[in-house]
């Protein structure tokens, strides 16, 4: 379906990284469809490095949406998407810059007959630099970690376009339409596992996500939350945890709770002292303080659900570590 006006806004969230900005903005700026370029929202959250000062001087032409305080990922683009107007939203990560053919090649698969209840088109995303690739879509195991489908796989191989259980949220193109429906992400996650968690939402609304190799992202991993760092820990173990008790068959919810606990143990026996144990065992108490509450949600969303748990679980990999 064609949209009168802006058809697609992209939304980048920006915390501190003033100095990736300019090589982000400048491959949207090169993204046009049906003859005109994409509404451009800057959502900055809370920085404090004169992000917002470059932005009035640098780049006119974007919409920035300040808050006063770091809310995370999840709650920043569930800020642009609200704020945006039009019926594709797509996400790009701070530190990623986008192919000239990047934003048509989702575009045009949303528009494609038969693809009514595709909800999001993740890309192609490569490691900068580095001739390997990031990401072609996020699965999860049935331990409860999830990762990038083809996470280092030599970019030389190309697989292609297909359906894939959830989108990566660096590039990613949404379906307004879907994400009304279902609600959007999650602030409550702050960072990492909001697009497995959306994903996974919109898979029991009966919507689907696909894969598009022709739309090629570049990006500069984890340059902007440092990934093994004990923050990178405690958000990335607090809401795996979270997002698959919310989501996975119970049998298996009980077993990832009996192996994480088993697994801090050992790990505090090796580094008791370390700021990453420190993380871990911080992550674990959130995750248990706000278990009623996850149960809740787990039950609420699910209670409505088109398509059935089980059938869904069967995207869930044997292993993705």
């Amino acid at each position: 379906m064609r949209v009168s006006g802006w058809a697609v806004t992209v939304v980048v969230v920006t915390w501190d990284a003033v100095e990736l900005l300019a090589g982000c903005l400048e491959s949207l700026r090169a993204q046009h469809w049906c003859g005109r370029g994409p509404r451009l929202l800057v959502v900055d959250n809370g920085s404090t490095d004169g992000t917002r000062e470059w932005l009035g001087a640098h780049a006119p032409d974007v919409e920035v949406l300040a808050t006063d305080v770091n809310l995370g990922f999840a709650s920043g683009a569930a800020l642009g998407i609200a704020a945006s107007n039009t019926a594709y939203v797509a996400l790009l990560n701070n530190d990623a810059t986008a192919d000239t053919g990047w934003l048509a090649a989702m575009v045009e698969v949303l528009d494609a007959p038969g693809h009514e209840r595709v909800a999001a088109v993740t890309p192609r995303v490569l490691l900068a630099g580095r001739d390997l690739v990031n990401s072609t879509g996020n699965i999860v195991s049935r331990t409860g970690r999830g990762r990038d489908r083809d996470w280092r796989t030599p970019a030389s191989t190309v697989r292609p376009a297909d359906e894939v259980f959830g989108f990566c949220g660096n590039g990613v193109l949404l379906r307004r339409a879907a994400i009304d429906q279902v609600g959007g992400f999650d602030p409550k996650l702050f960072l990492y596992y909001e697009d497995t968690d959306l994903s996974w939402r919109l898979r029991a609304a009966g919507w689907t996500v696909r894969y598009e190799p022709t739309a090629v992202v570049e990006h500069r991993h984890a340059a902007s939350s440092g990934e093994g760092s004990p923050r990178f820990t405690l958000w990335n173990e607090r809401n795996s945890m979270i997002v698959f008790t919310r989501h996975a068959p119970v049998l298996l919810v009980v077993g990832v709770h009996l192996r994480r606990m088993v697994g801090l143990v050992l790990h505090t026996l090796k580094a008791p002292a370390s700021p990453v144990t420190r993380a871990r065992w911080r992550a674990m108490a959130e995750h248990l303080g706000r278990l009623p509450r996850t149960l809740a949600e787990r039950r609420r969303i699910w209670a409505g659900a088109q398509v059935p748990r089980a059938e869904v679980a069967r995207w869930l990999e044997r292993s993705a570590s």
